[in-house]
């Protein structure tokens, strides 16, 4: 208990500066799409789970109703997570909140889709925000960040774009926020897109590699030297077998979560946050 009162003397600002920091040995916990095996994936309950269970990040992805109203959905339609039928765009925010979003065994709950701004509030000064499919939407979110002044509790997630790309879409970036830079580590400029943003301090670079010997790996200790390394607990094909269900099931901690700190994770993204803060708090690497 007095772990968790201590963990939570340190705000996500905080928190989040802390992994730019070159002597950083604390491990953050990204829960992907909240506390889905407990509460249905990207509702607000899922992030108020985050907040309560000590997890420092809850990733979710973005997309727009038919009047314009950001929401969190994962899928391209809502047939898998609520038990409506069709795409977002196809409903008004008023039509899509009649649906009810399904628990694990498939049944509908209390819970509605959520709006992104009431994600923001409930997340306010209580956990880092990541926002993963959704920069096509960034001229509607951050005039919400800075509304609510969450630009610096917030990961903005960029899949392989150069920094002039974003530069010359949008004039300026703020310097306060969080850019998670993913690359596809076949994508022969890789190099010269991540250098790219050597100029935008508080930047993530979100390695993926089907095997633990790619060529990525070597170079982390050089990238950690300018950005923050985030690693994917998730599935086998993104981080070379080190995954979570290994973990877990095969209880071979050690070999997977283990694996990922020993090779620079500043950030690992987890479908199992209880268990892997569990282990990173008995090595010591979360605070």
């Amino acid at each position: 208990m007095l772990f968790f009162v201590a963990n939570a003397q340190k705000n996500p600002r905080q928190k989040l500066n802390q992994v730019f920091d070159v002597k950083n040995k604390n491990v953050l916990i990204t829960a992907q799409r909240g506390d889905w095996r407990n509460t249905p994936e990207n509702s607000v309950q899922s992030l108020v789970n985050c907040i309560t269970k000590g997890f420092d990040i809850c990733e979710f992805d973005l997309k727009k109703t038919k009047d314009g109203q950001l929401i969190i959905m994962h899928d391209n339609k809502i047939d898998r997570s609520t038990n409506g039928k069709g795409k977002p765009e196809d409903y008004t925010l008023e039509d899509i909140r009649k649906f009810k979003l399904l628990s694990g065994t498939g049944h509908p709950t209390v819970h509605v889709i959520p709006t992104f701004e009431e994600m923001l509030l409930a997340a306010k000064d209580k956990i880092i925000i990541d926002i993963d499919r959704g920069y096509e939407h960034y001229a509607d979110v951050m005039p919400l960040l800075i509304k609510h002044t969450m630009v610096e509790q917030t990961i903005y997630n960029i899949y392989g774009l150069p920094y002039d790309s974003l530069l010359a879409k949008h004039g300026s970036i703020p310097a306060a926020l969080t850019l998670q830079l993913i690359i596809n580590p076949k994508n022969p400029e890789i190099e010269k897109i991540i250098n790219s943003y050597k100029n935008h301090k508080q930047t993530i670079v979100q390695i993926i590699f089907e095997s633990d010997t790619a060529a990525i790996i070597s170079k982390i200790p050089t990238l950690k030297k300018r950005y923050a390394i985030w690693f994917n607990g998730l599935w086998p094909e993104q981080n070379g077998g080190h995954d979570d269900d290994r973990a877990v099931e095969e209880n071979r901690p050690n070999e997977t979560w283990g694996w990922l700190v020993k090779h620079g994770a500043d950030i690992i993204q987890t479908d199992r946050p209880k268990e892997l803060l569990d282990y990173l708090r008995r090595k010591k690497v979360h605070q």
